[in-house]
Formats: structure tokens, sequence, C-alpha cells
């Protein structure tokens, strides 16, 4: 079978398995209640505050390489394993 024909077949099963979840699928509303609730908890702080904590330099500073480091990580992570099944696909 081709690659052409083999993925034209996927889309077309996709295709047709979202049509039939789109069909049986139903919206659910939230509970009364659950919107407000979850807006009071959720707040944006106020400029004062946000200026605040940018002024904390050293604490910034510490979050931002620590970010930062675990990028670093996940990518040299993420190119290790793609060389090690790269490497076993060859052979």
């Amino acid at each position: 079978m081709n690659v052409n024909q083999t993925s034209t077949s996927q889309d077309t099963e996709l295709q047709s398995l979202e049509s039939h979840l789109s069909r049986t699928l139903k919206r659910v509303p939230p509970p009364s209640g659950l919107v407000e609730r979850l807006r009071g908890r959720v707040q944006m702080p106020s400029r004062s505050e946000i200026q605040l904590r940018f002024s904390d330099w050293r604490k910034l500073f510490f979050v931002f390489g620590g970010v930062m480091s675990g990028m670093l990580l996940l990518v040299t992570l993420a190119r290790a394993f793609y060389y090690l099944v790269g490497r076993r696909n060859v052979m």
C-alpha cells in the first residue's frame, strides 16, 4: 500500500469518527454558580502588586534562571531521545 493511500484512508477514518462524535456528544452546561465562583477566585493583581513583584529582582532572576534551566534540560533530553530512537531505526 502506498504511503499516500494510507494517509488518505486514515484521514477518511478520522473524519468519519469526528462526524460520529459530533452527532453523539452533546454540550453539557456547567453547574449553576460555577462560573461565578471561578471568577471570584481568579483575580488579576492590581498594578501596584505587579510593580511590587517586579521590584524584587533577585527572586525574578532566580525564577527566570530556573525556567531557562528547565527548558534547556527538556530540550537536551528530547534531543538525546531522538538520537537514540533514530539510531535504532537505522540499524
